[in-house]
Protein backbone atom coordinates (compact mmCIF):
# COMPACT_ATOMS: atom_id res chain seq x y z
CA UNK A 1 0.00 0.00 0.00
CA UNK A 2 0.88 3.65 -0.59
CA UNK A 3 2.51 5.36 2.55
CA UNK A 4 1.78 9.28 2.69
CA UNK A 5 2.75 11.68 5.34
CA UNK A 6 0.38 11.88 8.33
CA UNK A 7 0.46 15.42 10.31
CA UNK A 8 3.57 17.00 10.79
CA UNK A 9 0.95 20.32 11.13
CA UNK A 10 0.29 20.33 7.31
CA UNK A 11 1.17 20.24 4.09
CA UNK A 12 1.31 23.74 3.79
CA UNK A 13 3.19 24.27 6.97
CA UNK A 14 5.84 22.01 5.58
CA UNK A 15 6.75 23.37 2.60
CA UNK A 16 6.22 26.96 3.36
CA UNK A 17 10.04 27.59 2.99
CA UNK A 18 10.25 25.39 -0.64
CA UNK A 19 13.00 26.59 -2.54
CA UNK A 20 11.92 29.07 -5.99
CA UNK A 21 9.51 30.92 -3.39
CA UNK A 22 11.45 34.18 -3.55
CA UNK A 23 9.37 35.74 -1.25
CA UNK A 24 9.37 33.12 1.53
CA UNK A 25 13.45 33.53 1.28
CA UNK A 26 13.09 37.46 1.85
CA UNK A 27 10.36 37.17 4.46
CA UNK A 28 12.46 34.63 5.93
CA UNK A 29 15.44 36.87 5.65
CA UNK A 30 13.44 39.99 7.28
CA UNK A 31 13.20 38.44 10.54
CA UNK A 32 16.84 37.50 10.96
CA UNK A 33 17.87 41.30 10.28
CA UNK A 34 15.24 41.72 12.97
CA UNK A 35 16.39 39.28 15.34
CA UNK A 36 19.94 40.35 14.47
CA UNK A 37 19.41 44.03 15.14
CA UNK A 38 17.55 43.20 18.32
CA UNK A 39 20.37 41.15 19.59
CA UNK A 40 22.96 43.82 18.99
CA UNK A 41 20.92 45.98 21.18
CA UNK A 42 20.55 43.60 24.13
CA UNK A 43 23.28 44.83 26.19
CA UNK A 44 21.17 47.86 26.46
CA UNK A 45 18.03 46.84 26.91
CA UNK A 46 17.61 47.56 30.68
CA UNK A 47 18.14 50.89 30.13
CA UNK A 48 16.95 51.67 26.40
CA UNK A 49 12.93 52.85 25.46
CA UNK A 50 10.96 50.07 25.06
CA UNK A 51 11.01 50.93 21.49
CA UNK A 52 14.36 48.97 21.24
CA UNK A 53 13.38 45.65 22.87
CA UNK A 54 10.51 45.50 20.15
CA UNK A 55 12.07 43.81 16.85
CA UNK A 56 12.67 40.53 18.25
CA UNK A 57 11.11 37.14 16.31
CA UNK A 58 12.39 33.59 16.03
CA UNK A 59 13.53 32.42 12.71
CA UNK A 60 10.57 30.07 12.85
CA UNK A 61 7.88 32.88 12.61
CA UNK A 62 9.08 33.24 8.68
CA UNK A 63 9.12 29.50 8.22
CA UNK A 64 12.83 29.16 8.61
CA UNK A 65 12.87 25.11 7.75
CA UNK A 66 14.91 22.81 9.10
CA UNK A 67 17.79 25.07 9.83
CA UNK A 68 15.51 27.09 12.12
CA UNK A 69 16.54 27.91 15.25
CA UNK A 70 14.32 26.27 18.21
CA UNK A 71 15.09 28.90 20.98
CA UNK A 72 12.20 30.69 21.79
CA UNK A 73 13.05 34.97 22.07
CA UNK A 74 12.72 36.49 25.65
CA UNK A 75 9.42 37.77 27.00
CA UNK A 76 9.22 41.54 26.97
CA UNK A 77 10.02 42.44 30.72
CA UNK A 78 8.54 46.47 30.11
CA UNK A 79 5.48 46.99 29.98
CA UNK A 80 3.49 46.17 26.18
CA UNK A 81 1.18 48.72 24.63
CA UNK A 82 -0.53 46.01 23.21
CA UNK A 83 -0.42 42.08 23.81
CA UNK A 84 -1.52 39.74 21.17
CA UNK A 85 -2.34 35.82 22.25
CA UNK A 86 -1.78 33.87 19.16
CA UNK A 87 0.72 33.83 16.33
CA UNK A 88 -2.04 33.07 13.53
CA UNK A 89 -4.20 35.36 11.21
CA UNK A 90 -6.22 37.17 13.09
CA UNK A 91 -3.35 37.77 15.60
CA UNK A 92 -0.68 38.51 12.80
CA UNK A 93 -3.50 40.89 11.48
CA UNK A 94 -3.91 42.87 14.25
CA UNK A 95 -0.20 43.28 14.59
CA UNK A 96 -0.19 44.36 11.26
CA UNK A 97 -2.41 47.34 11.40
CA UNK A 98 -1.39 48.46 14.81
CA UNK A 99 2.12 48.85 14.07
CA UNK A 100 0.97 50.96 11.12
CA UNK A 101 -1.02 52.88 13.11
CA UNK A 102 1.76 53.17 16.15
CA UNK A 103 4.95 52.43 15.02
CA UNK A 104 6.53 53.71 18.42
CA UNK A 105 4.62 50.60 19.90
CA UNK A 106 5.72 47.84 22.27
CA UNK A 107 3.93 45.03 20.46
CA UNK A 108 4.34 41.28 21.72
CA UNK A 109 2.87 38.35 20.07
CA UNK A 110 2.39 35.46 22.91
CA UNK A 111 2.15 31.96 20.62
CA UNK A 112 1.76 28.71 22.04
CA UNK A 113 3.71 26.84 19.54
CA UNK A 114 5.31 28.27 16.51
CA UNK A 115 3.57 30.73 14.04
CA UNK A 116 0.42 29.24 12.02
CA UNK A 117 0.53 25.96 13.98
CA UNK A 118 -3.48 26.68 14.27
CA UNK A 119 -5.95 26.90 11.50
CA UNK A 120 -3.90 29.39 9.75
CA UNK A 121 -1.80 27.00 8.39
CA UNK A 122 -3.39 24.14 8.36
CA UNK A 123 -6.72 25.23 6.92
CA UNK A 124 -7.87 24.96 3.29
CA UNK A 125 -6.49 27.85 1.66
CA UNK A 126 -9.92 30.03 0.41
CA UNK A 127 -10.52 33.74 1.26
CA UNK A 128 -13.87 33.22 0.96
CA UNK A 129 -16.93 35.90 0.75
CA UNK A 130 -18.94 33.35 3.55
CA UNK A 131 -20.12 35.57 6.41
CA UNK A 132 -18.51 33.33 10.02
CA UNK A 133 -22.02 32.42 10.51
CA UNK A 134 -25.55 32.14 9.81
CA UNK A 135 -27.08 35.13 8.28
CA UNK A 136 -30.58 34.70 9.51
CA UNK A 137 -29.28 34.18 13.27
CA UNK A 138 -27.08 37.44 13.18
CA UNK A 139 -30.37 39.01 11.23
CA UNK A 140 -32.66 38.08 13.93
CA UNK A 141 -30.44 39.00 16.99
CA UNK A 142 -30.38 42.57 15.49
CA UNK A 143 -34.57 42.77 14.38
CA UNK A 144 -34.91 42.02 18.18
CA UNK A 145 -32.69 44.61 19.70
CA UNK A 146 -34.37 46.87 17.24
CA UNK A 147 -32.53 47.15 13.94
CA UNK A 148 -32.97 46.48 10.88
CA UNK A 149 -31.49 42.63 10.74
CA UNK A 150 -31.16 42.87 6.96
CA UNK A 151 -29.35 45.62 6.64
CA UNK A 152 -26.71 44.85 9.15
CA UNK A 153 -26.55 41.50 7.51
CA UNK A 154 -25.77 43.02 3.94
CA UNK A 155 -23.44 45.41 5.68
CA UNK A 156 -21.72 42.64 6.55
CA UNK A 157 -21.38 40.86 3.27
CA UNK A 158 -20.11 44.19 1.87
CA UNK A 159 -17.18 44.41 4.62
CA UNK A 160 -16.68 40.89 4.27
CA UNK A 161 -15.61 41.75 0.56
CA UNK A 162 -13.89 44.77 1.17
CA UNK A 163 -11.51 42.27 3.21
CA UNK A 164 -10.65 40.18 0.70
CA UNK A 165 -9.76 43.57 -1.30
CA UNK A 166 -7.80 44.57 1.43
CA UNK A 167 -6.11 41.11 2.36
CA UNK A 168 -4.83 40.99 -1.63
CA UNK A 169 -3.91 44.67 -1.85
CA UNK A 170 -1.30 43.87 1.59
CA UNK A 171 0.14 41.14 -0.19
CA UNK A 172 0.77 43.38 -3.37
CA UNK A 173 2.19 46.19 -1.49
CA UNK A 174 4.54 44.18 1.08
CA UNK A 175 5.80 41.62 -1.26
CA UNK A 176 4.28 38.68 0.43
CA UNK A 177 3.77 35.64 -2.52
CA UNK A 178 0.99 33.15 -0.59
CA UNK A 179 0.34 32.01 -4.77
CA UNK A 180 -2.82 33.67 -4.58
CA UNK A 181 -5.42 33.01 -7.39
CA UNK A 182 -8.70 35.28 -7.79
CA UNK A 183 -10.43 32.36 -9.31
CA UNK A 184 -13.59 32.15 -7.53
CA UNK A 185 -15.60 29.66 -6.07
CA UNK A 186 -17.28 27.05 -7.62
CA UNK A 187 -19.89 25.02 -5.51
CA UNK A 188 -21.22 21.81 -7.14
CA UNK A 189 -24.40 19.77 -7.03
CA UNK A 190 -24.23 16.16 -7.91
CA UNK A 191 -27.95 15.59 -7.14
CA UNK A 192 -30.98 16.97 -8.04
CA UNK A 193 -31.44 17.34 -3.84
CA UNK A 194 -27.73 19.46 -4.00
CA UNK A 195 -29.15 21.71 -7.04
CA UNK A 196 -32.09 22.43 -5.04
CA UNK A 197 -30.26 23.77 -2.11
CA UNK A 198 -28.33 25.97 -4.27
CA UNK A 199 -30.93 27.41 -5.99
CA UNK A 200 -32.16 28.45 -2.06
CA UNK A 201 -29.11 29.42 -0.76
CA UNK A 202 -29.03 31.84 -4.22
CA UNK A 203 -32.25 33.83 -3.21
CA UNK A 204 -30.53 33.66 0.29
CA UNK A 205 -27.24 35.26 -1.44
CA UNK A 206 -29.57 38.02 -3.15
CA UNK A 207 -31.12 38.42 -0.02
CA UNK A 208 -28.43 39.33 2.24
CA UNK A 209 -25.64 41.30 0.14
CA UNK A 210 -24.64 39.47 -2.97
CA UNK A 211 -25.40 41.07 -6.17
CA UNK A 212 -25.65 39.37 -9.71
CA UNK A 213 -22.26 40.37 -10.62
CA UNK A 214 -20.78 38.67 -7.00
CA UNK A 215 -22.74 35.16 -7.47
CA UNK A 216 -24.43 33.07 -10.86
CA UNK A 217 -26.11 30.23 -11.01
CA UNK A 218 -24.33 28.10 -13.65
CA UNK A 219 -25.99 24.98 -15.84
CA UNK A 220 -24.48 21.60 -15.67
CA UNK A 221 -22.78 22.29 -19.24
CA UNK A 222 -21.00 25.45 -17.11
CA UNK A 223 -20.22 23.89 -14.40
CA UNK A 224 -18.39 21.16 -15.94
CA UNK A 225 -16.75 23.59 -18.45
CA UNK A 226 -14.83 24.65 -15.41
CA UNK A 227 -14.03 22.16 -13.48
CA UNK A 228 -15.32 18.20 -14.94
CA UNK A 229 -16.65 16.45 -11.88
CA UNK A 230 -18.68 13.70 -12.28
CA UNK A 231 -22.46 13.55 -12.57
CA UNK A 232 -22.12 17.38 -12.23
CA UNK A 233 -26.09 18.61 -12.31
CA UNK A 234 -25.16 22.08 -12.04
CA UNK A 235 -23.67 24.81 -9.75
CA UNK A 236 -23.27 28.03 -7.97
CA UNK A 237 -20.11 30.44 -8.94
CA UNK A 238 -18.77 33.10 -6.40
CA UNK A 239 -16.66 35.44 -8.07
CA UNK A 240 -14.73 37.16 -5.64
CA UNK A 241 -13.12 33.57 -3.87
CA UNK A 242 -9.20 33.64 -3.90
CA UNK A 243 -7.19 30.48 -3.16
CA UNK A 244 -4.13 31.35 -1.01
CA UNK A 245 -1.54 28.81 0.55
CA UNK A 246 -2.07 29.25 4.10
CA UNK A 247 1.16 29.12 4.97
CA UNK A 248 2.61 30.76 2.81
CA UNK A 249 0.09 33.58 4.16
CA UNK A 250 0.96 33.63 7.57
CA UNK A 251 4.21 33.32 7.87
CA UNK A 252 4.53 36.05 5.10
CA UNK A 253 2.50 38.35 7.11
CA UNK A 254 4.58 37.18 10.33
CA UNK A 255 7.95 38.06 8.98
CA UNK A 256 6.49 41.58 7.72
CA UNK A 257 5.12 42.63 11.30
CA UNK A 258 8.27 41.11 12.76
CA UNK A 259 10.49 43.38 10.04
CA UNK A 260 8.06 46.28 11.58
CA UNK A 261 9.55 45.74 15.57
CA UNK A 262 6.65 43.14 16.64
CA UNK A 263 8.23 40.90 19.21
CA UNK A 264 7.21 37.12 18.16
CA UNK A 265 7.46 35.10 20.78
CA UNK A 266 6.94 31.05 20.32
CA UNK A 267 6.45 28.89 22.40
CA UNK A 268 4.75 30.74 24.99
CA UNK A 269 1.50 29.39 26.44
CA UNK A 270 -0.62 31.33 27.78
CA UNK A 271 -2.75 30.00 30.29
CA UNK A 272 -4.84 33.03 31.86
CA UNK A 273 -5.29 36.63 31.14
CA UNK A 274 -6.85 39.81 32.68
CA UNK A 275 -6.58 43.52 33.22
CA UNK A 276 -2.73 44.37 32.11
CA UNK A 277 -1.21 40.98 32.33
CA UNK A 278 -1.10 37.43 30.38
CA UNK A 279 0.46 34.63 32.03
CA UNK A 280 2.50 32.16 30.37
CA UNK A 281 4.40 29.29 30.59
CA UNK A 282 7.32 31.08 30.94
CA UNK A 283 6.23 34.31 32.76
CA UNK A 284 4.06 36.95 33.09
CA UNK A 285 3.47 39.75 30.16
CA UNK A 286 2.11 43.00 31.42
CA UNK A 287 0.17 44.69 28.76
CA UNK A 288 -1.87 48.02 28.42
CA UNK A 289 -4.54 45.99 25.99
CA UNK A 290 -4.68 42.49 25.39
CA UNK A 291 -6.14 40.72 22.70
CA UNK A 292 -7.26 37.08 22.53
CA UNK A 293 -6.67 35.83 19.03
CA UNK A 294 -7.56 32.11 19.83
CA UNK A 295 -10.06 30.33 17.49
CA UNK A 296 -10.50 26.99 18.33
CA UNK A 297 -7.76 27.22 21.48
CA UNK A 298 -10.15 29.97 22.96
CA UNK A 299 -11.64 28.25 25.30
CA UNK A 300 -8.17 26.66 26.78
CA UNK A 301 -6.95 29.88 28.64
CA UNK A 302 -9.07 31.20 31.84
CA UNK A 303 -10.53 34.54 32.26
CA UNK A 304 -13.93 36.22 32.78
CA UNK A 305 -13.72 38.83 30.12
CA UNK A 306 -16.26 38.27 27.46
CA UNK A 307 -16.33 35.83 24.63
CA UNK A 308 -14.23 33.70 26.69
CA UNK A 309 -14.76 30.15 28.74
CA UNK A 310 -14.71 26.81 27.93
CA UNK A 311 -18.36 26.34 26.61
CA UNK A 312 -18.21 29.37 24.45
CA UNK A 313 -16.57 27.59 21.67
CA UNK A 314 -15.96 24.05 20.64
CA UNK A 315 -12.48 22.71 18.39
CA UNK A 316 -14.50 20.89 15.47
CA UNK A 317 -12.07 18.90 13.77
CA UNK A 318 -11.59 19.31 9.56
CA UNK A 319 -8.89 17.33 7.93
CA UNK A 320 -7.43 17.66 4.37
CA UNK A 321 -5.54 15.00 2.02
CA UNK A 322 -3.37 16.46 -0.71
CA UNK A 323 -2.24 14.64 -3.54
CA UNK A 324 0.97 13.98 -5.17
CA UNK A 325 1.83 16.49 -8.21
CA UNK A 326 -0.58 15.11 -11.58
CA UNK A 327 0.45 14.82 -15.00
CA UNK A 328 -0.91 17.39 -17.59
CA UNK A 329 -2.60 14.64 -18.74
CA UNK A 330 -4.88 14.67 -16.06
CA UNK A 331 -5.34 18.07 -15.44
CA UNK A 332 -5.97 18.47 -19.45
CA UNK A 333 -9.00 15.76 -18.39
CA UNK A 334 -10.50 17.62 -15.41
CA UNK A 335 -10.00 21.23 -16.11
CA UNK A 336 -9.72 23.78 -13.20
CA UNK A 337 -7.57 25.88 -15.28
CA UNK A 338 -9.04 29.01 -12.96
CA UNK A 339 -7.68 27.82 -9.65
CA UNK A 340 -11.11 28.26 -8.56
CA UNK A 341 -12.09 26.94 -4.77
CA UNK A 342 -14.16 24.21 -5.65
CA UNK A 343 -16.53 22.58 -3.06
CA UNK A 344 -20.23 21.05 -3.01
CA UNK A 345 -23.70 20.49 -2.16
CA UNK A 346 -23.93 17.28 -0.20
CA UNK A 347 -24.94 17.61 3.74
CA UNK A 348 -21.58 16.22 4.61
CA UNK A 349 -19.41 18.69 2.31
CA UNK A 350 -16.05 18.90 1.21
CA UNK A 351 -13.42 21.84 -0.43
CA UNK A 352 -10.65 22.09 -2.30
CA UNK A 353 -8.18 23.70 -4.61
CA UNK A 354 -6.08 22.93 -6.90
CA UNK A 355 -2.33 24.24 -5.42
CA UNK A 356 -0.43 26.07 -7.26
CA UNK A 357 2.28 23.70 -7.67
CA UNK A 358 -0.61 21.04 -9.83
CA UNK A 359 -1.99 18.90 -6.77
CA UNK A 360 -5.50 18.76 -5.65
CA UNK A 361 -5.87 19.34 -2.04
CA UNK A 362 -9.30 18.34 -0.53
CA UNK A 363 -10.89 18.37 2.91
CA UNK A 364 -13.97 17.83 4.88
CA UNK A 365 -15.07 17.20 8.41
CA UNK A 366 -14.51 13.66 8.84
CA UNK A 367 -14.35 12.26 13.10
CA UNK A 368 -15.77 15.64 13.75
CA UNK A 369 -15.37 16.40 17.33
CA UNK A 370 -13.17 14.83 20.33
CA UNK A 371 -14.61 14.12 23.85
CA UNK A 372 -14.33 17.01 25.97
CA UNK A 373 -13.06 19.71 23.22
CA UNK A 374 -10.00 17.77 22.35
CA UNK A 375 -7.18 19.37 20.01
CA UNK A 376 -5.61 17.51 17.21
CA UNK A 377 -2.03 18.14 18.38
CA UNK A 378 0.32 17.84 15.36
CA UNK A 379 -2.48 16.86 13.31
CA UNK A 380 -2.54 12.95 12.46
CA UNK A 381 -5.25 11.67 11.00
CA UNK A 382 -7.42 8.27 11.36
CA UNK A 383 -8.04 5.45 8.40
CA UNK A 384 -11.38 6.09 8.30
CA UNK A 385 -11.41 9.68 7.57
CA UNK A 386 -8.93 9.19 4.88
CA UNK A 387 -10.62 6.58 3.02
CA UNK A 388 -13.64 8.90 3.54
CA UNK A 389 -11.51 11.81 1.74
CA UNK A 390 -10.44 9.61 -0.57
CA UNK A 391 -13.60 8.38 -1.60
CA UNK A 392 -15.14 11.37 -1.99
CA UNK A 393 -12.10 12.58 -4.54
CA UNK A 394 -12.58 9.49 -6.52
CA UNK A 395 -16.33 10.90 -6.61
CA UNK A 396 -15.63 13.77 -8.02
CA UNK A 397 -13.01 12.33 -10.33
CA UNK A 398 -13.80 9.28 -11.10
CA UNK A 399 -10.94 6.81 -13.01
CA UNK A 400 -7.66 8.98 -12.24
CA UNK A 401 -4.98 7.68 -10.46
CA UNK A 402 -4.41 10.72 -7.64
CA UNK A 403 -1.61 9.12 -5.12
CA UNK A 404 -2.07 10.62 -1.61
CA UNK A 405 1.20 12.29 -0.66
CA UNK A 406 -0.03 14.31 2.85
CA UNK A 407 -2.93 14.03 5.57
CA UNK A 408 -3.60 15.98 7.98
CA UNK A 409 -6.14 17.73 10.61
CA UNK A 410 -6.96 21.04 12.29
CA UNK A 411 -9.88 22.32 14.20
CA UNK A 412 -12.37 25.31 13.43
CA UNK A 413 -13.65 27.06 16.18
CA UNK A 414 -17.55 26.63 16.18
CA UNK A 415 -20.52 28.34 19.03
CA UNK A 416 -23.42 27.38 20.04
CA UNK A 417 -25.54 29.31 17.12
CA UNK A 418 -22.52 28.64 14.65
CA UNK A 419 -22.12 32.42 14.44
CA UNK A 420 -18.25 34.05 15.19
CA UNK A 421 -18.31 37.18 17.86
CA UNK A 422 -16.23 39.73 18.69
CA UNK A 423 -15.91 41.26 22.11
CA UNK A 424 -14.04 44.17 23.78
CA UNK A 425 -14.21 44.83 27.36
CA UNK A 426 -13.27 48.98 27.85
CA UNK A 427 -12.62 48.16 32.12
CA UNK A 428 -9.92 45.18 31.81
CA UNK A 429 -8.87 46.64 28.07
CA UNK A 430 -9.19 42.71 27.05
CA UNK A 431 -10.58 41.76 23.31
CA UNK A 432 -11.78 38.47 21.91
CA UNK A 433 -12.88 37.08 18.21
CA UNK A 434 -13.34 33.71 17.92
CA UNK A 435 -16.06 31.23 16.35
CA UNK A 436 -15.01 31.72 12.47
CA UNK A 437 -17.17 28.02 11.77
CA UNK A 438 -14.59 27.31 9.15
CA UNK A 439 -14.86 30.80 7.44
CA UNK A 440 -12.31 32.71 9.03
CA UNK A 441 -9.33 33.76 6.57
CA UNK A 442 -11.13 36.47 5.18
CA UNK A 443 -12.93 36.85 8.35
CA UNK A 444 -9.45 37.13 10.50
CA UNK A 445 -8.12 40.33 9.12
CA UNK A 446 -11.72 41.94 9.59
CA UNK A 447 -12.20 40.54 12.85
CA UNK A 448 -8.52 42.20 13.44
CA UNK A 449 -9.43 45.94 12.44
CA UNK A 450 -12.40 45.48 14.47
CA UNK A 451 -11.02 44.69 17.32
CA UNK A 452 -8.41 47.60 16.70
CA UNK A 453 -11.46 49.92 16.29
CA UNK A 454 -12.73 49.12 19.51
CA UNK A 455 -9.59 48.85 21.50
CA UNK A 456 -9.29 52.37 20.39
CA UNK A 457 -12.99 53.78 21.72
CA UNK A 458 -13.49 53.96 17.67
CA UNK A 459 -17.33 53.72 16.57
CA UNK A 460 -16.99 52.94 12.46
CA UNK A 461 -18.69 50.60 9.91
CA UNK A 462 -16.57 47.85 11.45
CA UNK A 463 -17.99 48.14 14.79
CA UNK A 464 -21.31 48.12 14.20
CA UNK A 465 -21.34 44.78 12.36
CA UNK A 466 -23.73 41.83 14.11
CA UNK A 467 -21.24 39.92 15.50
CA UNK A 468 -20.04 42.81 17.34
CA UNK A 469 -21.14 41.67 21.39
CA UNK A 470 -23.06 38.71 19.38
CA UNK A 471 -24.46 36.49 22.08
CA UNK A 472 -24.33 32.43 20.74
CA UNK A 473 -24.85 30.87 24.40
CA UNK A 474 -23.03 28.23 25.67
CA UNK A 475 -22.28 24.18 24.69
CA UNK A 476 -24.26 22.00 26.43
CA UNK A 477 -21.86 19.88 29.07
CA UNK A 478 -20.19 16.95 27.81
CA UNK A 479 -21.00 14.09 27.32
CA UNK A 480 -24.08 16.13 25.75
CA UNK A 481 -22.34 17.87 23.47
CA UNK A 482 -19.88 14.87 22.20
CA UNK A 483 -23.32 12.70 21.51
CA UNK A 484 -24.64 15.79 20.06
CA UNK A 485 -22.33 16.68 17.55
CA UNK A 486 -21.47 12.86 16.63
CA UNK A 487 -25.19 12.76 15.90
CA UNK A 488 -25.56 15.48 13.71
CA UNK A 489 -22.93 14.45 11.30
CA UNK A 490 -23.95 10.98 11.54
CA UNK A 491 -27.74 12.43 10.12
CA UNK A 492 -25.43 14.47 7.49
CA UNK A 493 -23.98 10.84 6.04
CA UNK A 494 -27.21 8.89 6.06
CA UNK A 495 -28.76 12.03 4.19
CA UNK A 496 -26.45 12.08 1.67
CA UNK A 497 -26.47 8.80 0.91
CA UNK A 498 -30.59 8.42 0.75
CA UNK A 499 -30.30 11.41 -1.65
CA UNK A 500 -27.50 10.25 -3.61
CA UNK A 501 -28.99 6.39 -3.83
CA UNK A 502 -32.52 7.74 -4.80
CA UNK A 503 -31.48 10.82 -6.71
CA UNK A 504 -33.85 13.27 -4.94
CA UNK A 505 -35.62 15.79 -6.22
CA UNK A 506 -35.68 17.08 -2.14
CA UNK A 507 -33.52 17.35 0.75
CA UNK A 508 -33.89 14.50 3.09
CA UNK A 509 -36.16 15.26 5.91
CA UNK A 510 -33.33 13.57 7.97
CA UNK A 511 -31.14 16.43 6.77
CA UNK A 512 -33.88 18.74 7.39
CA UNK A 513 -34.12 17.46 11.01
CA UNK A 514 -30.44 17.33 11.17
CA UNK A 515 -29.92 20.76 10.00
CA UNK A 516 -32.18 22.88 12.50
CA UNK A 517 -30.94 20.54 15.50
CA UNK A 518 -27.66 22.51 14.81
CA UNK A 519 -28.68 25.53 14.20
CA UNK A 520 -27.59 25.60 10.93
CA UNK A 521 -30.81 26.08 9.31
CA UNK A 522 -31.30 29.23 7.12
Amino acid sequence: MTTYRNGEVSHWMRNSDRPGSSARSEAAAAVDAAAAANAGEAADAAEAPRAAEAPQASRTAAGGGDDASTTPPALPTGNQDLVIIGGGLTGLWAAYYASLEHPDWAITVLEAEEVGYGASGRNGGWLSTLIPGNRAVYAKSVTAARGSGLEAVRAFQQAMFTAIDETLAVLDAEGIDAHQAQGGNLKVAQTPAGMERIRATYQGDLTYGYSTDDVRLLSAAETRARVNVDNAVGGIFYERTTAVDPALLTRGLAAVVAARGVRICENARVSRIGAGCAVTNRGAVRGTTILSCLEAYSGTIGGDAPGLGARQVIPVNSSIIVTEQLPEETWARIGWEGRECLSDSAHTFVYAQRTADGRIAIGGRGSPYAFNSGTPGSGAVDERTVAQLRHKLGALFPGFDMPIAHAWRGVIGVTRDWCAGIYFDPHQRIGVARGYAGHGVTATQLAARTLLDRAEGRTTSRTELPWNDHDSGLWEPEPVRWLGVHAMYRLFEAADGWEHSRRAERTSLIARFGSRLAGLHE
